[in-house]
This record gives structure tokens, sequence and C-alpha cells, in this order.
């Protein structure tokens, strides 16, 4: 049976694959860790794990994703976003895995009207970017078997996310500023890593970068709208700009991704981001 290695099993995409890996009982063995049980800056130990476990695919959810904290802690975001990612293209190298890596679309800085493509120039405007890019550049020349997924606003009914914090915030309070001129594609986790496993599916792997994420672009103040609907709260919202709500990183006032690629190479077909948001709203109205 092959076996799929899963790094940052704890965290939201990796609580993800989690669920889903109960429908391939029969087909993979999945091999969880975190970050106390496996180092990625610790080059010896990711060599070592991966030689003992020799899998066929390493899924890198993992990151340093604090992105206002990076700007203070850059080579601790440095260490986890590049050597880590590093670390684990050398090892699917070694073992002959594909490394199916995860990345962000903070690597744009966002100063364009149109979707961005794979091809296009990156030009982070944050460390935390930098340190994704950085992943991204090691990752492919190391190993050429290397896919990675560039992805947005990432949700689910794990952890700590947007749509968790808007609903936390809608129960304590009566009004709220949300910053209304960014924009970006909303993504549920789940739609992310169901995308991943018909990847790992594909009998015609192609490597590289692709972006998924689902879909239409929208704004934080519209996204917080439609959770604010969705879970029927009658919290006042307001729209803000990005100078009314100054943060310690920047962030792109366009991040728009085109899903094109991901679509032709591996017949992938995005959700819309409101259909997928109810998803997780009804998952999460039927935790409480």
């Amino acid at each position: 049976m092959e076996k799929i290695i899963v790094i940052g099993g704890n965290g939201q995409l990796g609580n993800c694959f989690r669920k889903l890996s109960e429908n391939f009982d029969n087909k993979f063995e999945f091999i969880f860790t975190d970050s106390d049980t496996l180092d990625v800056t610790d080059v010896d130990k990711v060599l070592d794990f991966f030689e003992e476990n020799k899998p066929k695919y390493c899924i890198n959810a993992s990151a340093y994703t604090a992105v206002d904290l990076a700007e203070k802690e850059s080579e601790k975001a440095f260490a986890v976003n590049a050597e880590g990612v590093a670390n684990l293209a050398e090892a699917c190298l070694e073992n002959k895995a594909t490394l199916i890596h995860v990345s962000t679309d903070y690597v744009f800085d966002g100063e364009t009207e149109i979707p961005y493509s794979e091809d296009d120039f990156t030009s982070p405007i944050g460390v935390y970017g930098e340190s994704k890019r950085a992943g991204e550049e090691m990752a492919t020349e190391i190993n050429p078997k290397t896919i990675i997924l560039r992805t947005s606003w990432l949700y689910s009914e794990f952890n700590k996310n947007f749509v968790k914090t808007m609903l936390n915030l809608f129960s304590q309070k009566d009004e709220l500023g949300i910053v209304g001129d960014q924009f970006g594609q909303p993504t549920n986790a789940n739609d992310l890593a169901e995308a991943v496993m018909v990847i790992i599916l594909s009998e015609n792997k192609k490597y590289g970068i692709y972006h998924f994420s689902n879909y239409p672009e929208t704004t934080w103040f519209d996204f917080a709208k439609k959770i604010a609907e969705l879970s029927e709260s009658k919290i006042k919202l307001n729209s803000i700009t990005t100078e009314q709500f100054p943060t310690p990183a920047k962030r792109p006032k366009r991040s728009t991704m085109s899903l094109d690629k991901i679509e032709a190479d591996y017949k992938i077909e995005p959700k819309h981001w409101e259909n997928s948001l109810e998803e997780c709203i009804e998952i999460l109205k039927k935790q409480n």
C-alpha cells in the first residue's frame, strides 16, 4: 500500500486530510506528523523519517502563517517556509517521492486588475510572502517531482480562521468594521484537500505550480456579510479601508488567481465560494 506523509497533520488543512483519509483506507496509508513528531527544519531528522517510512507522496500542509508576526520573526518564518520545504524536497528526491507543497497568493504584490496566472512575476510585499516564495523556488529546484498549489483565504470547521473568528465576534458584538478594499478568493480547506487527492490519483501527473481556490473574487467585507447571512446573525457590518485598519504586514490589494491551468491539466472544477462557505457553516452549526 502506498504511503502518504502529511506534514502539519494537526493544522487546519492537515485536519481536513485526516477527515478525507477515511475514504482511502484501502488504497493509501496516511502518516500524519506535527512539529513535535517531525521538525522540518532539522534536515537529518527529515531524511531519517523518510528513509524509515518510504512514502510515495508528501503533502506539506504545514507553514509559518503568522503574517504580521513574521515581520519580527523573519528567521523563524524562513526556517519553516523555506529551509523546511527544501528539506522535504531533498527527502522526497532521495526516496523518489512526489512533493505536493501548499503555497499562497501572498507571493504576489496585489497591484493588478486581472487574475494572476502561474507564470506571472512574483513580488511579495511582506516577510511571510517572501518566505513562501523562497520555499517554492527551493522545492522546484531540488525535486523535479514537485507540485506547488498556491491557495488563498483558507478556512474550515477546524482550527482558527476568518470564518470562525467572525462567528465568535458576531456573538460578542453589535457592530463590526471589516476591510472592504482587499480582493481575493475564500477557499474551503476541505476543497483544497480534495483537489490534492484528485492530483494524487491522476495517472498523468504534471509537475510545477498551480493555483487552487474557490471562486470568484470577493472582499473581506462581502465575505463577512455572507458569513453573517448564513449564520443568521443580526450584527451590523461596516466596510472600512485598509488605511483604517493598519497591520504590521501589508496585504495584497487584489491577489485573485486564475484557475484555468488546474482545470485544464487535472480536470478540477473549483466550487463557488458561497456554496463551500454554506457547507462549512452547516457543519459548524451541527457542532454547536
